[in-house]
């Protein structure tokens, strides 16, 4: 055989043994590319994103997209290929496996866990967009959860709301932890508490709840608290959260998203329903950033696989936490148009100066 073509099936037959090699072998990585993008104005699936019962409504137009990233699952095994290909992508960002999934978490568990999250930011997006509107929110704090084998188990339920500890009234989830820790492990803590069945019905029927009782429970040792890991910590087994009372009927729909980052744009959506005046004057915006009940605005991840979806839907503007703004400025899409956002008040005010065609004040994300 002439060396020549020796030469080229060598070659050929080593190539052919790396591409076998880089499709076999597995690495720890996961991928992130664009997810889709969804008018929090407009309807998803044949019914409104968001729908409003009890209370005046107005038309709207234009878009406040919110925006996903499409991720591998937790037990997705990428090979070399892919990872090289995903490096090389401009569409997609390889990251190592334990970003997305940490401690060994299984695809079940962090779709529940994005689960809680999605329904936690609705709520707050619920509760942001009505204060900043001046529409009082009830607030209690209640039981969130009750652990298994703990010292409030079959005595505390979640949704009881706990109207003091110690006769001192509770107005924040956190006064709860601080109001129990107060004591040593094997010391009587009271929970002054309304029943979560009669806090329902009360709410059912337009009604203050009433009808607290008190609940004696003996603290146990918990884990140490990394502030003062000398001490021993006491701790009764539950987590408290916080139960809001709305003024009329506001629900998000929208199936197979999780995580806390459409926050911002529902609390956009909403407040455009309740106003008169169109708040994207007819433009395409979309965002993200996951959002308080006081109307701040937190980071995300993914954010330039955001940013490209949003570009690909069609958006002019992208309203940017501005945590995110320096990651988001390093490769922005063109054509689209960074807005940094720290409050929802922020989002607003720059959605009037865009409705007013005064983009050049708009803080962009090299500004403030």
């Amino acid at each position: 055989m002439p060396r020549r073509t020796a030469t080229m099936l060598a070659s050929t037959l080593i190539l052919i043994a790396l591409l076998c090699a880089g499709v076999l072998i597995r690495v720890p990585y996961a991928e992130m590319s664009p997810g889709p993008t969804v008018n929090t104005l407009g309807d998803a699936r044949g019914e409104p994103v968001l729908h409003i019962s009890g209370h005046k409504t107005y038309p709207t137009s234009g878009n406040l997209n919110m925006t996903t990233v499409r991720v591998t699952g937790a037990d997705y095994d990428m090979n070399i290929v892919e990872a090289v290909y995903g490096w090389l992508a401009h569409d997609s960002v390889v990251v190592p496996h334990d970003t997305l999934y940490p401690d060994g978490k299984t695809e079940e568990e962090s779709t529940q866990e994005n689960a809680e999250e999605f329904s936690q930011s609705q709520e707050s997006a619920k509760v942001a967009a009505l204060e900043e509107l001046k529409i009082p929110v009830t607030s209690r704090v209640v039981v969130s959860t009750v652990v298994k084998d703990s010292a409030a188990e079959g005595v505390l339920h979640a949704g009881d709301v706990i109207e003091a500890v110690d006769g001192t009234a509770v107005e924040q989830p956190e006064d709860v932890a601080k109001l129990v820790t107060k004591h040593k492990p094997g010391e009587e803590v009271v929970f002054t508490v309304i029943p979560a069945k009669t806090a329902a019905a009360a709410e059912k029927a337009g009604k203050e709840p009433k009808g607290s009782r008190d609940i004696t429970l003996t603290t146990r040792k918990g884990p140490p608290d990394p502030a003062k890991p000398s001490e021993d910590r006491a701790i009764v087994g539950i987590q408290a959260g916080t139960d809001h009372t709305f003024p009329f009927e506001i629900d998000i729909k929208l199936a197979d998203v999780g995580g806390p980052s459409a926050g911002l744009m529902f609390s956009l959506g909403i407040i455009d329903k309740l106003t008169p005046d169109k708040l994207t004057g007819g433009k395409f915006i979309a965002g993200t950033g996951t959002i308080d009940d006081d109307g701040k605005v937190g980071p995300i991840g993914g954010i330039n696989m955001k940013l490209v979806g949003a570009r690909d839907a069609g958006a002019q503007y992208f309203l940017t936490p501005d945590d995110n703004c320096s990651a988001a400025a390093s490769d922005t899409p063109s054509g689209l148009t960074l807005v940094r956002v720290k409050t929802l008040d922020d989002a607003k005010k720059s959605l009037e100066k865009i409705r007013a065609g005064d983009t050049a004040g708009l803080p962009n994300c090299s500004k403030g």
